[in-house]
């Protein structure tokens, strides 16, 4: 596996991000995360997006942070929020995800952010349990979900 950056909009990231959105949809009856989100969010030193090739040059798995501070959406200055882990289906079980989220906490604490943060839903067992395995804690909600019932927010202390 070779994990390396690459530009939010990158035509891997978008095929990756299309897939992550079509499991939202399946989880949860809607159209996915409407999350607004920007190439710029992800670019150094504000943010930082990953992805995970195999042997072959395959992208299976993604993942990355961006600077928030407080915006009166409940974050707090210096945090770093996560965003688009997901891992394709035959890849999962493997390590992925723990290794891209090592990398971006890694990345995010070079940059001074101070916290990491995430939201998630509560159809999405797989991933509550890989971050509260990882040091997560649930937080006040924040983001574009906060006052939706199925959100869920962690946060970890960088």
């Amino acid at each position: 596996m070779h994990i390396r950056p690459v530009p939010f909009d990158h035509p891997d990231a978008v095929k990756l991000n299309d897939q992550v959105q079509a499991e939202y949809a399946v989880r949860y009856g809607d159209d996915g995360d409407a999350t607004p989100l920007a190439p710029a969010d992800f670019e150094p030193p504000k943010g930082l997006y990953l992805i995970a090739y195999d042997a072959l040059g395959v992208p299976v798995a993604s993942g990355g942070w961006r600077a928030q501070d407080d915006n009166g959406e409940n974050n707090q200055d210096g945090d770093a929020e996560l965003k688009r882990m997901y891992v394709v289906e035959a890849m999962r079980g493997q390590g992925l995800a723990r290794r891209i989220l090592a990398a971006l906490e890694e990345d995010a604490r070079a940059a001074g952010r101070v916290r990491m943060v995430l939201e998630t839903g509560a159809r999405q067992p797989e991933a509550v349990a890989l971050y509260t395995s990882s040091g997560y804690e649930p937080c006040e909600k924040f983001g574009y979900y906060r006052f939706h019932e199925l959100s869920m927010c962690y946060a970890k202390a960088l």
